[in-house]
């Protein structure tokens, strides 16, 4: 019997482990370290928290114990191949990215190979066949992969089946679908819907207890938004306001036009924040994810304009990308932009301040994507991401800490507005998306409000223009805070800008209702009478809104004083009541 955990005391110095990794081969090999460990293992972890290290460890056990003599890597990207083999190297086990189907064989001065799920899918008898020749340990990173498709896991399935040792690995929140992801275990609760089972979990709230990960502030925007359809029409409409599933699709599409103000705004903000980080993490970077090739290039565009230095840009057919995020990780360059190629997987620990400026909104892609921004490298640290004012991604950020399983027997529900151009990312368009001759969609005017801070399950600030000093105070928290020390600074800010509003609008500081509750309210009741008067007359809201705003005058509703609202919801109950007589 080999001794339990022989490279214990390395794992100690060199490369020790964190008390999760620990734990999960501990979990593995039995307490005492001395068993062989199952057939298959799903382990769940946070983006950030180390997967990789744990997954080389462990296939480092099973090589030295003589349990296995080969692995095998199964990853959802090129890139990721690279990285695999990279780290793999530093724990003495070479593993070939290089490996291609054609190929056959695997050099004798590898012990392993790394393979993306496509490439398994094309071939799945020569996989089975090299998996059969050896004992091998499979390890799937990021398995959700795996059960994109019924012909994806039909391949994986029959690649692997042989495998003495498969390890599944999932940083993100698996989908709800009916197709069962290979080798991963169900269990049926008394509601009668299987739900997957990890071997081990260690999700974000544990991590950020631990300090594994940071804490991140998501910085929300809204604004007010008019488009032209392709029949002509023009509508509008406001972030952060109730809108149909319809208006906010549109209106969020709105906000991403790079012919628009609103990522020019909001692009400002985070390149100001960004700076902040940087008097205290000097090689602090930033990532823009955007929704496809050539808003990514604007938005490059802007960013060079407003921080007078280039952007990297990263897009996924290009052949470079790989490259040119292995370059910006090693850089002190202050900004990326990518469309899909860091979503997930990608370990770039400086990046610190995020732009969610793509219209993908499920669970699984928010997660890989604030996934980037998450691993710690130093106490204090914090990530800071700008996205929409859109109730679907607030609820994804006021959920960071929720784990979810894999939950099979239910109907597949599409959380995302615009999922499909996941599939867009990958190829450019030659030509205009156009009907006849005309466009399907226009952006008239875009601008953005900065709306309110979202950290730790609260939320903080109240809604003020861009370069305000009330948006200055929450772009400028420092860089290096304890996490409590953050709340303390939220709440202290949001005291401040409340106190302050108050006292200008009512000039009484001991007001008994706040500006901010006011405001609110009024703004409450503005909607519900032009909700009525949309039944009533037919009108889009967003029409409403524009011509009680032409006719009263005053600012965008995100932006509208509380006199201003007084005003618009006297002018429509004049026009109910003259419609009346």
């Amino acid at each position: 019997m080999p001794p339990a955990f022989p490279e214990r005391a390395a794992w100690g110095t060199a490369s020790s482990l964190r008390a999760w990794q620990q734990q999960a081969l501990e979990v593995y090999f039995g307490p005492d370290g001395t068993q062989p460990g199952p057939r298959d293992f799903l382990t769940v972890a946070t983006p950030g928290a180390g997967k990789t290290t744990f997954a080389l460890r462990l296939a480092r056990e099973l090589l030295d114990r003589r349990i296995v003599q080969a692995v095998t890597v199964v990853c959802p990207t090129e890139h990721l191949k690279r990285q695999w083999a990279e780290s793999a190297a530093r724990v003495g086990i070479k593993i070939d990215p290089e490996f291609q189907n054609g190929q056959g064989a695997v050099g004798r001065e590898f012990q392993g190979i790394a393979v993306t799920y496509a490439t398994v899918a094309a071939r799945p008898a020569l996989h089975r066949n090299r998996t059969e020749m050896k004992k091998t340990l499979v390890v799937f990173d990021e398995v959700h992969h795996a059960g994109d498709g019924l012909s994806w896991g039909d391949a994986v399935r029959e690649s692997f089946e042989p495998a003495t040792r498969r390890l599944s690995l999932s940083g993100t929140p698996f989908r709800t679908d009916i197709n069962p992801i290979p080798f991963v275990q169900y269990e049926e609760g008394p509601d009668g819907i299987r739900r997957s089972r990890a071997d081990y979990t260690y999700g974000y709230g544990p991590a950020l207890a631990d300090g594994v990960v940071r804490p991140v502030i998501f910085l929300a925007y809204s604004g007010e938004m008019r488009w032209r359809t392709r029949a002509g029409d023009e509508l509008a409409a406001t972030l952060g306001e109730p809108l149909t599933q319809d208006q906010m699709a549109q209106a969020w599409r709105a906000a991403l036009d790079p012919k628009g103000d609103w990522m020019r705004q909001v692009l400002v903000a985070a390149d100001k924040r960004l700076t902040e980080l940087r008097r205290a993490i000097p090689d602090a970077g930033g990532l823009v994810i955007a929704t496809d090739h050539e808003a990514a290039r604007a938005y490059a565009r802007m960013l060079r304009e407003i921080s007078g230095q280039g952007a990297t840009i990263v897009l996924s057919d290009d052949p470079t990308a790989s490259k040119k995020i292995k370059a910006f990780s090693e850089t002190e360059d202050r900004w990326m932009v990518a469309v899909r190629m860091v979503s997930e997987g990608v370990d770039i620990p400086r990046l610190a301040v995020g732009v969610y400026a793509t219209s993908t909104s499920t669970p699984l892609f928010f997660a890989q994507a604030i996934g980037r921004f998450v691993r710690a490298r130093r106490r204090g640290e914090t990530a800071s991401v700008f996205l929409p004012s859109v109730p679907t991604l607030m609820g994804h950020a006021a959920e960071m800490e929720t784990e979810r399983d894999h939950v099979l027997d239910r109907p597949v529900r599409e959380d995302g507005l615009d999922d499909d151009l996941l599939a867009e990312a990958n190829r450019e368009r030659k030509t205009p998306d156009v009907v006849g001759d005309e466009l399907p969609f226009e952006t008239v005017e875009a601008s953005a409000t900065f709306d309110r801070v979202l950290y730790d399950g609260g939320e903080f600030g109240m809604q003020a223009q861009p370069g305000s000093a009330e948006e200055e105070e929450f772009l400028g928290i420092p860089g290096l805070l304890e996490p409590e020390q953050v709340t303390q600074l939220l709440r202290k800010r949001q005291a401040e800008q409340i106190a302050s509003e108050r006292k200008r609008k009512t000039g009484d500081p001991r007001a008994d209702r706040t500006a901010a509750e006011d405001l609110h309210a009024l703004r409450k009741e503005l909607n519900g009478l032009v909700g009525a008067w949309s039944h009533r007359t037919g009108q889009p809201h967003g029409v409403i809104h524009s011509e009680l705003r032409r006719t009263c005058g005053g600012p965008v509703l995100a932006q509208a004083s509380a006199e201003d609202v007084r005003r618009r919801i006297d002018k429509i109950r004049d026009w109910a009541a003259r419609r009346r007589h």
